[in-house]
């Protein structure tokens, strides 16, 4: 289907407006679980479990800004309802993870669902970025589409997959030695390891945008040009 010039511009920055809203909101339900969850392991002084709050935390920051990134450099119209469903179903998972804060075990069990939906959205993705190669042609657009089409295969192929054995791994551990990982607080291990792969992972997303930003915003140029021709 054809679209006039001004109307696929117009298209475009309602969708964009439509995904970055979906995101903040579900986000922010995210946020609301777990700062609920945290008050209540303040009210019951369970203060050593503050490690999964700050995990939680920078999933809310992980998952956001792989959000924005994407919708900044792929969305474009038209809607793709199973794009965003995906989001929706993560989510919850995130959230459920989020009243699990005071069991270590479940919390990478959720932690694990969270993954595998993660890494279902990013398969889903590779049809939207296939798209933009074909309707978004330009030297700075090939070269942004390039780079995310990458990160995008890097993302399936090797770091969901290493985080997602990671957190399977942390909770049949913890099934298997309730006396250590429980009893003894042996999870604290497991949640800082975690910490550590999550803020590692985030700022691998913060240099990928500063990486990204110029052929950003020449891409966008770009896009504007050949809907105003």
């Amino acid at each position: 289907m054809k679209y006039s010039s001004r109307g696929r511009a117009d298209l475009d920055g309602m969708i964009v407006e439509i995904e970055l809203t979906l995101v903040s909101i579900i986000q922010g339900v995210a946020l609301a679980v777990l700062i609920e969850s945290a008050r209540d392991i303040i009210s019951t002084r369970q203060f050593f479990l503050w490690p999964y709050v700050v995990a939680g935390l920078l999933t809310i920051c992980v998952f956001w800004s792989r959000a924005v990134l994407h919708i900044i450099t792929v969305i474009r119209w038209p809607l793709e309802f199973g794009h965003n469903f995906l989001y929706i179903g993560c989510a919850l998972v995130e959230a459920i993870s989020f009243g699990q804060l005071n069991r270590p075990g479940n919390w990478f069990a959720f932690g694990s669902a969270f993954i595998v939906v993660g890494w279902a959205l990013f398969i889903y993705d590779l049809r939207l970025i296939h798209a933009r190669q074909r309707d978004s042609a330009g030297e700075a657009s090939n070269k942004l589409l390039a780079f995310v089409l990458r990160d995008q295969w890097l993302n399936i192929v090797l770091l969901l997959p290493i985080l997602l054995l990671f957190n399977i791994g942390c909770a049949v551990a913890i099934h298997i030695q309730p006396e250590f990982f429980l009893v003894r607080n042996g999870h604290l291990w497991l949640v800082a390891a975690q910490l550590l792969g999550f803020a590692a992972y985030l700022a691998y997303v913060v240099r990928f945008y500063a990486r990204l930003a110029p052929l950003i915003d020449q891409s966008r140029a770009e896009w504007h040009d050949r809907a105003a021709t």
